[in-house]
């Protein structure tokens, strides 16, 4: 199954976090499931990638927007997982305890420092 991917670039303001949330929405309950076969199981969703890494100047709406996608992705059964997190992006979600709610990339991967991005639990 194609993974769920949010873009968010440019400069994040507390007036664009709803029309985030509705376009998240909207890929959401978008077609694209794989059919089921009779008497299977549903596969369980994936995760939600948020590609964060062409936002200008990361900021508390920026904070705001990553905490109301999670909740988001939450209603769906699905967890919100942010890829390319710069340093700045970190220091707040770190501050306002974010990051241990929301998944911070995959093991290994590298945020755009070229800093290992910290990933919750590992």
């Amino acid at each position: 199954m194609k993974p769920i991917v949010l873009v968010v670039a440019g400069h994040v303001t507390r007036d664009a976090v709803p029309a985030l949330c509705a376009e998240l929405d909207t890929l959401l309950s978008g077609p694209g499931a794989p059919p089921v076969p009779d008497g299977a199981p549903p596969a369980p969703p994936g995760p939600v990638e948020c590609d964060v890494g062409g936002v200008d100047r990361p900021g508390l709406a920026l904070v705001e927007a990553v905490a109301r996608l999670a909740l988001v992705a939450r209603r769906s059964g699905r967890q919100l997982v942010l890829r390319r997190v710069g340093p700045e992006l970190q220091g707040l979600l770190d501050l306002v305890g974010l990051a241990d709610v929301v998944g911070l990339g995959e093991p290994g991967e590298r945020g755009e420092s070229g800093e290992p991005v910290r990933v919750p639990g590992a």
